[in-house]
């Protein structure tokens, strides 16, 4: 038995994106370093980006059976992973804990950025062999987004 069908994990990163849309926004509007405001700014339009590619996705999304070993291996493991990890969504509607300045944004964010190249990893499963590229340009810039704060995140930690 399935838990969730393909549709569904596109709509749950279709909601991460939007979900690190907002962090990146509110984070952008809570610091006052220009050069972090930009950078914030410019993530959230790269989430922006990101959910039209789902969005897309989810158009085609209740055509693909990913191969299991056994039946719901996938959607189980992936509803595990969404019920104890859920990336972005629950911090965002009250005060991130530990997230009161620009370094404990940057850090924050990275660790989201991580679990999104997870999730994404797994959401290859659920789309068709011609669009794994497509993914691939998707975690390949969630990296550089890591990547990206992480350089940032150490610029702040040495002011610190």
């Amino acid at each position: 038995m399935n838990i969730f069908k393909p549709a569904e994990i596109m709509q749950f990163a279709i909601r991460i994106e939007e979900n690190g849309e907002k962090f990146y926004k509110q984070a952008a509007q809570a610091t006052k370093d220009e050069e972090a405001k930009y950078m914030f700014n410019d993530l959230a339009a790269e989430e922006s980006k990101h959910k039209e590619i789902f969005k897309g996705f989810l158009a085609r999304a209740d055509e693909l059976n990913p191969k299991e070993t056994y039946e719901g291996e996938y959607f189980a493991y992936l509803k595990e992973y969404i019920d104890n990890k859920i990336i972005f969504a629950r911090e965002l509607d009250k005060p991130v804990a530990n997230v009161n300045d620009t370094l404990s944004a940057l850090s924050f964010a990275m660790q989201r950025e991580l679990d999104s190249i997870l999730y994404y990893h797994e959401v290859k499963k659920f789309v068709a062999d011609r669009q794994h590229a497509l993914v691939d340009k998707i975690i390949q810039e969630e990296w550089k987004h890591y990547s990206r704060l992480s350089a940032i995140r150490n610029t702040y930690a040495k002011k610190a």
